[in-house]
């Protein structure tokens, strides 16, 4: 196992996680965490200050070597949405609202 020192010190070169990797033979979310002691996956949630501290990025999940996908809409949300605005006579005059805008606008 690479030591952090090891790490930081190819980080330092100007190497990228997944070249560091290859270099150590570990995965690059290994490289994220022998080098801050951060999980690359994002389940130990950091201040802005403490990421700052250890010098770790705002987004690490990419090093997981996964696909990021964030999708904007899902039809099951919006089927949700629609029979929440049917119960509800508040959000129906809402909904009526904000589709006079949208045709306005």
């Amino acid at each position: 196992m690479p030591s952090p020192r090891e790490v930081r010190a190819l980080l330092a070169q100007g190497l990228d996680h997944g070249e560091v990797g290859r270099r150590l033979g570990i995965p690059a979310g290994q490289v994220e965490m022998i080098a801050t002691g951060v999980p690359a996956d994002g389940s130990d949630a950091l201040t802005a200050a403490e990421r700052e501290d250890k010098g770790v990025p705002a987004s690490t999940q990419h090093l997981l070597g996964v696909p990021v996908h964030n999708p904007t809409s899902r039809k099951a949300v919006h089927e949700w949405i629609s029979a929440r605005v049917a119960a509800d006579t508040a959000m129906r005059a809402a909904q009526q609202r904000h589709d006079q805008q949208n045709q306005e606008g």
